[in-house]
């Protein structure tokens, strides 16, 4: 028998809108072909056709069994020109021997015009080789069929009878495989939009379905597959075949884990190392100048190797303990050293603090400034008086304590008129400084307004109101200066006249007054120096004339003062001591009043006449115990009711002016602090101690633990005397019933 791996196929099917299925010339087809096994070959079905390379008169007689069985095989459901199947190792499919080729027309329908859709023309192949195997064929034979006929060797597919909607499929061999060796091969074929397929509805009836063609808009993705080796089509699986879900777009690119996450894997490998040694022998010879000779040593035993081991790492552990003990010694000398270094700064640090406090004091008294100034000066000379008459009723008696005594108040009286004479001088520069201040504010009014365009550019402009602060501050400037010659002292008094004329009421013409004074004394030639009063007081009257929102509108934004008078009426009160009506931000108003008394002016003249008491330390305790409770972010209230007067009272009385652990007398050394700082601060939870002590103090956790119960107790005490204190206060009593709960 003739061996049938030398046969080829020429197979051209119909497209559908799936992936190609694998032809008869797979790779699985075409391995079996090679062993020569011509029964597991698969065939087309439906189109299945065998070759026998014998006489022609044999392939005739087959034919006709062939073409009966082809038409039996057209009328199968679910075998339409769109649904080509391989049916391999199939019992009426198998490869026989003796069985003719035969090639058939197939349609899903009978041959009409009316049901089946149209498809494009099939191209000839065998016109493609009928030049090339025109001597081959001549010599062997070739057999079609087309509905069930036999297509004759110079008969072509376009000559048929069939039409152009009908489904072709066709086969062509080769049957001198030595001179034209081939393998099947399928072609591409372009479907049309729309076919129909019969569908069988009963065991006799069948029913045509018209089917829309739907043409893939998208790049297929590669989701497995195969591929012919041969002929280099590829087949993908079904999954290719159905449209991706499209997902919502989220703005971020999202990568699958496998894209993110590294997998490493170590595997320790072990290479052979292949050594050899080379001895002198007949043919070799070997130097030996390199050799050494060892010779065995002692044998050692097991217990012997371990205790010389042992011995070997106690004398480890020596030296690695003297390195760690001296490394240990070093650290606490270094921490030592840091600790001293530390101390010793700390403890300059004060010193100089304490030196520069004692000459801040030194120079407050010798040039007094302030009102805090004054009032040290008048508590030392309190103190001085207090001495002197202790020394003058212990020293004398009689006539000559008198005497001592009268010149006691002689000494009291100068020294209070040289501290007027001082408080004068300060209350003039401190005026000066004031009106500078003043003029500076002006001047930053008088800027121009300034804001930034969509471009980047500055703008500025400058307001009628700006204009007119400019103006007067100019004029100011002007009439304050001195040393200035007679001319130009005359155009600036002009300007002035000109300014002052634009506004007539009782302040301009005083200054008018002034202006026409002035140029009559120029005119008489009268001194520079004789002129200084008058001058000044036009620059005070003028000075006044500027501050008046009236005439200089800008200026309002920086007096204290509200224009409107009508707006103090609601926020006025009488000074029964002075005798005058003030704001309510002129009283002192201490924890345990009802009604407004005396306004600050009253109070400081009494206090420097009669008791002469220093404030500022309880002040500056006031104020750090106000800034440290801010800090803390609770809403504290109490802290803000409280005046320096009450404070003053909590410390003389009940702490008694020292530190409640290490009893420092030093004021300003001291702070208030919370004693327990999960609380609001109030007089009956605080503490009188150092700065040093309370930064530990504010550190701990639990004070019962940290202080001595006799410690606590004590403290408790002084709080229940404050409560006491303080209860008579009505604005105190809501606060005390809620530490109570």
């Amino acid at each position: 028998m003739e061996d049938t791996s030398d046969r080829c196929f020429h197979v051209v099917g119909t497209e559908g809108s799936g992936a190609e299925q694998p032809s008869a010339s797979s790779e699985r087809a075409g391995g079996e072909a090679k062993n020569g096994d011509p029964a597991e070959e698969p065939l087309l079905s439906g189109a299945a056709g065998t070759v026998q390379p014998e006489e022609d008169s044999e392939q005739q007689a087959a034919l006709k069994e062939q073409e009966q069985s082809s038409v039996t095989q057209q009328g199968r459901p679910g075998e339409g020109p769109g649904n080509p199947e391989v049916i391999g190792n199939n019992k009426q499919d198998v490869f026989e021997p003796g069985a003719p080729f035969r090639a058939s027309f197939e349609s899903t329908s009978p041959v009409t015009n009316e049901n089946c859709s149209t498809l494009p023309e099939v191209r000839n192949s065998e016109r493609e080789e009928e030049t090339s195997q025109n001597s081959v064929l001549s010599e062997n034979a070739a057999s079609g069929a087309v509905t069930g006929s036999v297509i004759e060797d110079n008969e072509t597919l376009r000559s048929t009878r069939a039409n152009l909607d009908e489904t072709i499929q066709s086969e062509k061999l080769c049957l001198d495989q030595e001179r034209f060796p081939g393998k099947a091969v399928q072609e591409d074929y372009h479907m049309s939009d729309v076919i129909t397929v019969r569908v069988q509805t009963d065991s006799d009836s069948f029913q045509d379905v018209v089917v829309k063609i739907e043409r893939p808009t998208y790049q297929k993705p590669f989701l497995g597959g195969f591929k012919n080796k041969i002929t280099g089509v590829e087949f993908h699986n079904a999954g290719s075949q159905t449209i991706p879900k499209k997902r919502l777009d989220k703005g971020i690119q999202l990568f699958c884990r496998e894209t993110q996450t590294v997998f490493e894997k170590n595997k320790p490998q072990q290479t052979n190392n292949t050594t050899s040694t080379q001895m002198t022998k007949v043919g070799l010879y070997v130097s030996v100048v390199s050799d050494k000779i060892i010779s065995p040593g002692k044998y050692l035993t097991a217990d012997e190797y371990h205790e010389r081991r042992l011995k070997a790492v106690i004398v480890l552990q020596k030296y690695f303990r003297r390195w760690h003990a001296m490394n240990i010694v070093q650290k606490l000398r270094e921490k030592k050293r840091l600790r001293l270094a530390w101390e010793a700064q700390e403890e300059l640090q004060k010193k100089k603090a304490k030196e520069k406090k004692l000459r801040r004091e030194n120079e407050r008294r010798l040039n007094p400034k302030t009102k805090e100034d004054f009032e040290l000066l008048y508590h030392a000379l309190e103190l001085w008086r207090q001495e002197e008459t202790e020394r003058i009723n212990r020293t004398y008696t009689g006539a000559e304590r008198k005497a001592a005594l009268c010149g006691l108040l002689e000494e009291e009286a100068q020294l209070i008129a040289s501290i007027g004479r001082h408080k004068l001088n300060a209350d003039e520069e401190n005026q000066h400084k004031a009106i500078l201040k003043f003029l500076d504010k002006v001047s930053d009014c008088t800027q121009p307004k300034r804001w930034k365009a969509y471009d980047g550019k500055i703008t500025e402009m400058d307001t009628p109101n700006i204009l007119r602060a400019r103006e007067l501050l100019e004029i100011y400037n002007s009439i304050s200066m001195n040393d200035i010659p007679k001319d130009e002292r005359m155009d600036v008094l002009g300007i002035l006249r000109l300014t002052m004329k634009e506004r007539e009421c009782k302040l301009t013409q005083e200054i008018l007054e002034l202006i026409d004074r002035e140029v009559d004394l120029m005119s008489r030639e009268v001194k520079e120096c004789n002129l200084e009063g008058l001058r000044k007081r036009i620059c005070t009257l003028f000075l006044q004339y500027v501050k008046t929102p009236k005439f200089n509108p800008e200026v309002a934004k920086i007096l204290k003062v509200p224009p409107d008078p009508l707006k103090l009426y609601k926020n006025v009160n009488f000074c029964h001591s002075c005798e005058s009506y003030l704001p309510s931000t002129e009283f002192p108003v201490p924890a345990n009043s009802c009604t407004f008394g005396r306004c600050h002016l009253c109070c400081k003249l009494d206090n420097e006449a009669r008791q002469r008491d220093a404030y500022l330390k309880y002040k500056l305790l006031l104020e750090n115990l106000r800034r440290s409770e801010v800090d803390y972010q609770d809403d504290a209230k109490i802290v803000f009711l409280v005046q320096h007067q009450d404070l003053q009272y909590m410390i003389e009385n009940i702490w008694g002016c020292q530190s409640a652990l290490s009893a420092c007398s030093d004021l300003y050394d001291l702070v208030m602090v919370r004693w327990d700082k999960r609380h609001e601060w109030s007089p009956w939870n605080t503490i009188l101690l150092t700065k040093d002590e309370a930064d530990e103090h504010l550190k701990l956790c639990d004070l019962e633990k940290a202080y001595e119960a006799e410690f606590i107790n004590r403290i408790k005490r002084k709080h229940i005397r404050t409560k006491k204190y303080f209860a008579q206060i009505p604005a105190m009593a809501s606060f005390l019933h809620r530490s109570d709960n």
